[in-house]
């Protein structure tokens, strides 16, 4: 049951980051910068022992890398942000995120493929005129 909480926490932490994320992109506040920060720390945080050290640091280092970039915009910034949003598995928060950011996502091809004549749906049917009695 404890690694089930522990899997919990995390997402739930997770979740909270990308969210603090999005409320950073939208504000460019130094206090929305920290929060995002504090959440990363946390997430490092999980699972190490008091005794390990610093030891993990990877949402602390990429926190402030995209913290940067949203706040510079140079080209390089642009494929740092992009890459985050494709690793961003809510399609409703990556939406938001592209939005927030103003980065154009591609759009999905939602156009009906056409039936070509040797693909007829109908075909060995009945007509309705030859149905009716």
């Amino acid at each position: 049951m404890g690694d089930l909480d522990a899997v919990e926490r995390h997402a739930i932490l997770l979740r909270a980051w990308h969210l603090a994320m999005l409320r950073f992109a939208l504000t460019h506040e130094n206090a929305d910068r920290l929060g995002v920060l504090a959440i990363a720390n946390e997430i490092d945080r999980l699972g190490r022992r008091p005794r390990d050290g610093q030891g993990f640091s990877f949402f602390r280092e990429t926190s402030a890398r995209l913290c940067a970039a949203v706040l510079h915009r140079q080209e390089r910034d642009i494929g740092v942000l992009n890459g985050y949003l494709a690793q961003v598995d809510d399609s409703r928060l990556r939406s938001a995120l592209a939005a927030a950011l103003d980065i154009p996502q591609p759009r999905p091809n939602l156009a009906r493929k056409r039936i070509g004549p040797d693909q007829d749906l109908w075909k060995g049917l009945p007509s309705r005129a030859s149905a009716r009695p």
